[in-house]
């Protein structure tokens, strides 16, 4: 996520919280001017955010691999059919990548409607 943050606040009083299913950002001292529930859980600990050029970026690692998300911020935004499509091909790319370290799949792609990554074959093998 890219959050543009008011002008004039020194970077180091800007904070962000994050949580499993929540996510927070604001100045400290102050109420958060941004408080929104998490359209799926994330893991916290490999979840990070900095600060560049007077924008806020936020990272979310998502807990569930492979599962598109219509937008990060429950009840924002949704994905056209066509760019869900773009991140399923994506994800299953990311996938087989994983799976198979000593192939390059850069040329790769797919043909029609790419199956769910999450169930293929099997489904995803949790670390």
């Amino acid at each position: 996520m890219y959050i543009e943050l008011p002008k004039g606040v020194p970077t180091k009083l800007f904070c962000c919280t994050i949580q499993a299913g929540h996510v927070e950002v604001g100045i400290r001292g102050n109420p958060p001017y941004l408080n929104h529930d998490l359209t799926h859980p994330v893991k916290t600990d490999s979840s990070f955010w900095t600060i560049e050029d007077g924008e806020m970026h936020i990272t979310l690692q998502k807990r569930e691999k492979g599962k598109t998300w219509s937008s990060p911020i429950q009840g924002q935004g949704i994905l056209d059919p066509y760019a869900a499509d773009q991140e399923q091909k994506r994800l299953m790319l990311q996938r087989f990548q994983e799976e198979n370290p000593g192939f390059d799949f850069s040329q790769a792609q797919f043909s029609g409607t790419c199956p769910d990554p999450r169930t293929f074959m099997g489904g995803i093998r949790s670390e």
